[in-house]
């Protein structure tokens, strides 16, 4: 059987790596186009022109917040009339798919810079566009290529608020799990292809990493301190977990977010908060021994990832609801079906009541 992976161009990490843009952005092109938050233009710019100025050519544009034609289309036409021939895209994963989309369609290089360290987004080669006037998913793009340069600087990471380095490694602690269903089920990954052991392996380093080192990343992080442990997370939950979900593939967790993600009560709540519960009702449907169900857990507990449905604001929620989470998450074309199980919305269900079930009975004593 043939085996593939697929990777970013080059990653770069550490405190203060961003004016590396210096000598990044001229060794890809001659003028760069900044995609750039909001929130970052405002905070994060003003440095990065301040290292750039009078050694690099540059354009900056403000994101307009949502991930959709029109901003795309905004974008490229910036691109063109500044004759920019390298897109920057600084920010969370929006901003990031918005660069990956622009730089794909005028067929340039892109450089991802991200701002939060949420999810595994700034390493993978898709980007998610959503309906202006809506905000509801309209299509998948897959880039002709990975980002040519990921870079993130941990000083970044460490001003950014706790909760979206703890959403991260909820993203991230599903990256084993998923990638060991595939590689026991000879499944395909994103790659169209089976799993690398490289893949299977870094996939499995993610998961240690996160276990020996999030508690402390999550405290640095709280102090806005660069330190060994939140280095180590955030390339796991950067670098690693990309790799992982691309080249080692999904399963149970991230259908589940999916229907998860069709509950109009757990719209507040982050992609890598309904990843990781996804993940522990995954434990349940493919059956997982008690020391492995104990393990992870423990880990959501001890850095503050949900473990009932009342940490994603479905207390209350009935069955009917869950049954619709539980049917989109089985759906024909779901990652659910690299689990070695057989899957139906009922055992869905029921893995879900089960993991609310076992959170609720620990959290409760």
């Amino acid at each position: 059987m043939i085996t593939a992976a697929i990777f970013p161009g080059r990653y770069i990490q550490g405190p203060g790596a961003i004016v590396r843009l210096q000598k990044l952005i001229p060794r890809f092109g001659t003028k760069g186009l900044l995609i750039v938050s909001p929130s970052g233009y405002d905070t994060i710019y003003p440095e990065i022109r301040s290292a750039l100025e009078g050694s690099v050519s540059v354009v900056a544009e403000k994101f307009g917040r949502e991930c959709c034609d029109e901003e795309i289309a905004r974008l490229k036409e910036a691109a063109g009339s500044n004759a920019c021939d390298i897109i920057v895209g600084i920010g969370g994963g929006k901003t990031i798919d918005t660069a990956k989309v622009v730089a794909h369609e005028l067929n340039v290089p892109v450089i991802i810079v991200p701002t939060i360290a949420s999810t595994d987004a700034p390493c993978t080669g898709l980007a998610v566009i959503y309906r202006q006037e809506t905000g509801t998913i309209k299509r998948v793009v897959f880039p002709r290529r990975n980002p040519d340069v990921v870079l993130v600087d941990t000083q970044i990471i460490a001003d950014s608020p706790v909760r979206f380095l703890v959403a991260g490694m909820g993203d991230a602690l599903a990256t084993w799990f998923e990638a060991e269903s595939c590689m026991r089920k000879y499944a395909k990954t994103m790659t169209r292809e089976r799993g690398t052991l490289t893949a299977y392996t870094l996939s499995h380093l993610c998961y240690m990493t996160l276990l020996e080192y999030g508690v402390a990343a999550k405290r640095a992080c709280k102090a806005n301190v660069v330190t060994p442990a939140l280095e180590h997370v955030v390339e796991a939950t950067t670098l690693l977990s990309g790799i992982g979900a691309e080249s080692g593939g999904l399963g149970a967790a991230h259908a589940l977010h999916d229907g998860l993600n069709a509950l109009d009560a757990t719209h507040a709540y982050y992609h890598g908060e309904k990843v990781a519960f996804g993940l522990l009702a995954s434990l349940f449907l493919t059956g997982k021994p008690k020391g492995t169900i104990d393990e992870v857990y423990s880990f959501c507990e001890s850095v503050g990832l949900p473990t009932t449905l009342a940490g994603l604001g479905l207390a209350d929620a009935s069955d009917a609801m869950l049954m619709k989470a539980a049917t989109i998450a089985s759906g024909e074309k779901q990652t659910i079906h690299n689990e070695r199980v057989p899957i139906s919305p009922a055992a869905v269900l029921a893995a879900l009541r089960a993991a609310d079930i076992e959170g609720i009975s620990r959290r409760d004593g």
